[in-house]
């Protein structure tokens, strides 16, 4: 048996998994390519099959899977499509540890099938403890499955806490870098385009994370994973602008101590620590000169401007299936604003209309989940019209 922890990434040709790749490629002797999965990029998923030789691939796309499926199969990759696949893959035994960096709400089922058959998780999709935080990390737990996060805020308050398990967090502060509009009013974003929104100045993401960064939705989404990972309230969840993104978040203990995780923006730290922990292995990133930033910069976000951010904010506090109603909405409208359809700050506006008029529920079982989540999409694609 291969001493190499085996990894599937969902999502191999996005952002998160194209960068875990790298990760791969540089520890070669570490880890090993079991699953790759991809929506439609059947290009980038056959190159990636040349290189890592995975047991088995999945592409949603009906036709990219008629692209690729031949090679695939001559190679000695199993090559299978559909939603179905995608979920069914992750109880393979051939897997060690599932990176699901998904885009949105489709990473709730597969994830949830991989607790199921007991794989850790290295979770780069923050919609899935958003939409179902309360049972994810309830069926994680009776698993005994491990759930490593890997976005640099998440991932830097875990840091932050390892060898501090027996002492609880007071309260931790989630950096924002403030996106390309840090600064401006409602009515300076009125007319803001698409490319001026994707312009993030410190990191570089797909375009619906982007896009979330620049209304702030991202960090409102992060406010509500934060719970869920490390099992916080509200009031213990605070988010401070950080231009310079060089501290990725803060840890604070009961004696008032605090904890700052730092260095140059860089996703592949986070990826690499969730697949290495409790490990930390070499690395050839960039490191962090003091000298080069002189002056670390913070204030408050502004969340009139910004309303996503107060939203998420709301969402939490309520509970139930409202932060699954945000979500929802927002996957809508940050689509449609990217396919022209609306405009900037009809995002939050809209947002803010479809989780008005969702029915609450408290305790929402998994169907209801999904009940909510379409009915969202529904709600929010008639504002749009």
């Amino acid at each position: 048996m291969s001493s190499k922890k085996r990894i599937a990434i969902l999502g191999s040709t996005g952002s998160i998994g194209t960068q875990a790749l790298d990760v791969i490629r540089n520890h070669s002797e570490k880890f090993e390519v079991s699953v790759l999965t991809t929506n439609t990029n059947a290009d980038l998923l056959m190159e990636q099959v040349r290189e890592f030789e995975p047991n088995t691939v999945v592409i949603v796309s009906e036709e990219g899977h008629a692209k690729i499926n031949d090679e695939c199969w001559n190679l000695g990759t199993k090559c299978y499509t559909g939603e179905e696949a995608l979920v069914d893959v992750c109880s393979m035994d051939e897997i060690d540890i599932v990176l699901t960096a998904l885009v949105g709400f489709s990473g709730l089922k597969p994830t949830l099938k991989a607790i199921e058959y007991g794989k850790n998780i290295a979770l780069a999709n923050k919609e899935t403890l958003v939409v179902a935080g309360e049972i994810i990390t309830q069926r994680a737990k009776e698993k005994g499955v491990n759930i490593y996060p890997v976005d640099s805020e998440h991932s830097a308050i875990f840091q932050c806490i390892v060898g501090e398990f027996h002492n609880p967090l007071e309260k931790v502060y989630l950096t924002a870098s403030g996106g390309p509009f840090r600064g401006k009013n409602r009515n300076e974003l009125k007319s803001v385009t698409v490319k001026e929104s994707l312009n993030h100045p410190n990191w570089s993401m797909g375009a619906k994370i982007t896009i979330d960064s620049a209304t702030m939705m991202n960090k409102g989404l992060e406010i509500i994973e934060a719970k869920w990972l490390f099992g916080l309230k509200e009031d213990q969840i605070d988010v401070i602008v950080h231009p310079q993104s060089i501290i990725h978040s803060i840890a604070q203990f009961r004696d008032g101590s605090m904890k700052a995780q730092m260095g140059l923006p860089n996703m592949k730290l986070p990826i690499q620590f969730a697949l290495s922990y409790p490990n930390r292995i070499e690395s050839n990133f960039e490191r962090f000169n003091f000298l080069d930033y002189p002056s670390l910069t913070f204030e408050a976000p502004d969340q009139e401007t910004f309303i996503n951010l107060r939203l998420a904010y709301e969402a939490l506090k309520k509970g139930g299936n409202m932060p699954c109603a945000l979500n929802a909405a927002n996957e809508v409208t940050n689509q449609a604003f990217i396919d022209g359809k609306i405009g900037f700050l009809d995002i939050g506006d809209i947002n803010e209309k479809v989780v008005q008029n969702i029915s609450f529920q408290n305790k929402p079982e998994l169907e209801q989940l999904f009940e909510t989540d379409n009915e969202s999409r529904r709600i929010a694609v008639e504002l749009i019209k």
